[in-house]
């Protein structure tokens, strides 16, 4: 195997998942309600009126799942913690039964050698805390540093991998901006609120965090996505800006200490999103707050965007950035384009310096089904990986310091307002029997991580 292809020694090679996505057990142990189960059972919502009452009902069956761990041979694996499973009513009394079972998971995962990478939020947030103001009130900020105290007293004995908040810009817009997830609302000025009392918590989470799990590494997961123009014009160079901005520059610029990115701020006032002048929600050390260093940065990705203005006049100028056909998009309609692993990796270690840097997600939706003999021969998602950790390594080439790549997703589960039609896993899940059955391309991944090298797609 040549060095090209190869990885660092101790890389971290792991899957990922999310509580609400696999667990199910909705009910069980006292676990209390989530805004994604109100929001799943608000007709319309999700695709073919689904929820996630069972999902993988991985809460039954996480022996068997960690045993699948093995199978693939990873040696690291993300999970987050169901906030309603842990404090169920958001503030007050911790539900020890709902501790008990990520306890459970952490031993048993270090029992067969893998490191466990602990999310505290993906975006469950207790119904109670939403039905108080949710994530626009500056109260669930504090909440959640309760909640964060309380898991890392727990296990911060043992997990020695935290990561505060996965996709803030997921939960803040898609949850409170345009309504596509939960908690389902509609007000741009209320995604912005929502953003800040996010990124808040992360800062005034991280010392919590570190006194709880003396020697652990705090960081958080953002979804960033590389940005063009889809010409050399003025016009779509806006566009290009305006995508940047939000997605990318929002969160990573506060992160890192230079405050929120002035056009984006005035892009928010002229579209009446905050009034003039200071944003009022600002508190005098919260920019401060939320620049607490981390120790990483988990970094997802899938796809890259392609800026075209919305201006009337642009609309006859020449397309320069050439886009993928239908036949090289996954089955969510996003163009695969390994390039921008590379691309955004280089750009956040060049411009941010965040220290190490995980792929924390990355993988592809793909519908293939067993064939007649069971074998699931999902080569679509076999070269999107083997494409996009080719693209991985050469950015460590470039110098970024990667030191881990979880694919997403474990197991197929309950992909969020798509229901279950949106299969990512390595591992197929039959929703009915709940059998699971690796995939071709989680053989490939356990050939990759024996090899700790990508290896050719033809290996089988």
């Amino acid at each position: 195997m040549t060095s090209s292809t190869s990885f660092p020694f101790a890389f971290a090679w792991g899957a990922a998942t999310s509580a609400y996505q696999i667990e199910g057990a909705v009910h069980d142990d006292g676990r209390g309600e989530s805004i994604w189960d109100r929001f799943c059972h608000t007709p319309g919502k999700i695709a073919g009126g689904e929820h996630a009452n069972i999902a993988c009902d991985h809460y039954r069956r996480w022996r068997d799942d960690i045993k699948l761990m093995g199978e693939l041979g990873i040696n690291a694996y993300r999970f987050s913690v169901a906030w309603p499973r842990v404090i169920p009513t958001g503030t007050g009394a911790v539900n020890g039964r709902g501790l008990d079972f990520y306890d459970r998971l952490v031993d048993a995962l270090l029992d067969v050698g893998i490191a466990p990478f602990a999310t505290l939020y993906h975006w469950d947030l207790p119904q109670p805390l939403e039905d108080a103001g949710g994530w626009p009130s500056r109260a669930t900020a504090r909440a959640f540093v309760d909640y964060a105290d309380a898991v890392s007293r727990r296990l911060g004995d043992r997990v020695k991998q935290w990561i505060t908040h996965n996709e803030p810009w997921c939960a803040s817009y898609l949850g409170y901006g345009n309504g596509e997830q939960a908690p389902g609302h509609r007000d741009p000025a209320a995604a912005l609120a929502a953003s800040h009392h996010l990124l808040l918590s992360h800062g005034w989470a991280v010392p919590v965090i570190r006194q709880n799990a003396p020697g652990a590494a705090v960081g958080i997961t953002l979804n960033l996505v590389p940005a063009m123009p889809a010409s050399p014009s003025a016009a779509d160079y806006d566009g290009f800006r305006r995508v940047d901005g939000t997605m990318n520059r929002w969160y990573l610029d506060p992160l890192y200490g230079r405050g929120y990115p002035v056009d984006v701020l005035a892009d928010a006032r002229a579209a009446g999103h905050l009034p003039p002048g200071e944003w009022a929600l600002i508190e005098p050390d919260d920019l401060a707050i939320i620049a607490t260093r981390c120790d990483f940065l988990g970094v997802n990705y899938y796809t890259r965007a392609v800026a075209r203005s919305r201006i009337p006049e642009a609309d006859n100028l020449p397309r320069t950035v050439d886009v993928a056909p239908p036949s090289e998009h996954t089955d969510m309609g996003w163009e695969v384009y390994p390039q921008g692993l590379t691309d955004i990796l280089l750009r956040v270690h060049l411009d941010y310096r965040p220290g190490p840097l995980f792929v924390t997600e990355n993988g592809a939706a793909y519908a293939t089904a067993p064939g007649r003999d069971g074998r699931i021969r999902d080569t679509q998602r076999v070269r999107f990986l083997h494409d996009h950790l080719l693209a991985a390594r050469r950015a460590i080439d470039a110098g970024v310091p990667l030191a881990g790549y979880f694919a997403w997703s474990l197991l197929d589960n309950f992909e969020w307002s798509h229901g279950y039609r949106q299969r990512f896993g390595l591992t197929w899940v039959d929703y009915e029997t709940q059998a699971r059955t690796l995939k071709d391309s989680g053989r490939w991944y356990r050939q990759v991580i024996d090899a700790n090298a990508v290896v050719p797609v033809d290996w089988a």
